[in-house]
């Protein structure tokens, strides 16, 4: 029995492959959906850096090192270096090589795990949308995706792992709820979103192009779909919407709104969430924020916040 047993290399013996190994493991063994950006940036980053050194020799100062040969290095494309690359980029990176050494002392294959200095990030997002810039934005989208943005406004969750993948079978009218199975959300968290009049009629409406394209013998599964032929000059066939990224951008341009991205409407779901009197932890709850810090990234005040501060002021003799 004891030949069969997997031979477990001492502390000292374990290398950068094998952390390498059980990390990418641990994320198939959970079914993380970030397993193929871990990979991506272990293959082309750290493993080439990395490649053959033993775990236990690895130190902050290896990792300094790591991120000053980064930032040296760039970003590549067909072996020239085009520009800099981000303090943000070199972080989630050095975040796997933390996992790396977290996961390697948790299986008791390493004695400790060295401290590794995070970069500074000066490149955080804080777009959000007022409802008028949305509403402009809205005009200039195809009619069929309109109806994904303004979920999106409404609720905060992530256009392209929770919106566009949304069925039917987790929209509940008799409860008036919309929910997300444990596993299916980024946190792996299961997620419910009351409706509220705006969300129900929006669902709704899909629910009667629904209930037509049923009655055409067209039984389609998601709530967001549109007409697409399979080639060009065939018969359109209603498909599930995979991705919006054309169609988005040509939008907020021509709306004046240039270089917003869809993740802006989670910032506004919060903004409107807190605004709307809604406390912390269930705002948190709602949109599928896991921390504090987190959600206060999110929890943006604009210079309409800061003018109604100074009304309510006015107003009680201040």
């Amino acid at each position: 029995l004891a030949e069969n047993r997997p031979v477990v290399p001492r502390a000292e013996q374990v290398t950068f492959e094998q952390g390498v190994q059980a990390v990418v493991n641990n994320f198939k063994l959970k079914g993380r959906k970030s397993l193929d950006e871990l990979e991506r940036r272990i293959r082309l980053h750290l493993l080439p850096y990395f490649r053959g050194r033993r775990l236990a020799s690895i130190t902050n100062a290896c990792a300094e090192a790591y991120a000053v040969h980064r930032q040296k290095q760039g970003i590549v494309r067909k072996g020239e270096r085009i520009s800099d690359v981000s303090n943000a980029e070199i972080n989630r990176e050095l975040q796997h090589l933390k996992r790396i050494f977290s996961l390697a002392v948790k299986q008791n294959r390493l004695g400790s795990t060295p401290h590794i200095t995070m970069l500074p990030e000066h490149n955080v997002r804080t777009g959000f949308f007022e409802p008028a810039a949305l509403s402009s934005v809205l005009r200039h989208l195809p009619t069929e995706l309109q109806p994904v943005i303004q979920f999106a406004a409404i609720t905060g969750w992530r256009v392209g792992s929770e919106v566009l993948p949304l069925e039917w079978r987790r929209i509940d009218f008799p409860a008036g709820e919309v929910r997300l199975d444990a596993g299916t959300t980024k946190n792996g968290k299961a997620r419910v979103f009351p409706m509220n009049a705006a969300l129900r009629q929006l669902l709704q409406e899909q629910h009667r192009k629904h209930e037509e394209l049923k009655q055409a013998g067209q039984l389609v599964p998601w709530v967001f779909w549109r007409m697409k032929a399979e080639r060009r000059g065939g018969p359109q066939q209603p498909q599930q919407i995979r991705s919006l990224t054309k169609a988005w951008n040509r939008a907020c341009r021509v709306a004046g709104q240039p270089g917003r991205i869809p993740h802006d409407l989670r910032r506004t779901a919060v903004r409107n969430l807190v605004r709307a009197g809604v406390s912390r932890s269930t705002a948190m709850a709602l949109v599928g924020h896991r921390t504090e810090s987190v959600f206060e990234r999110y929890n943006i005040t604009s210079g309409d916040d800061l003018r109604d501060a100074a009304r309510r002021l006015d107003a009680a003799g201040f």
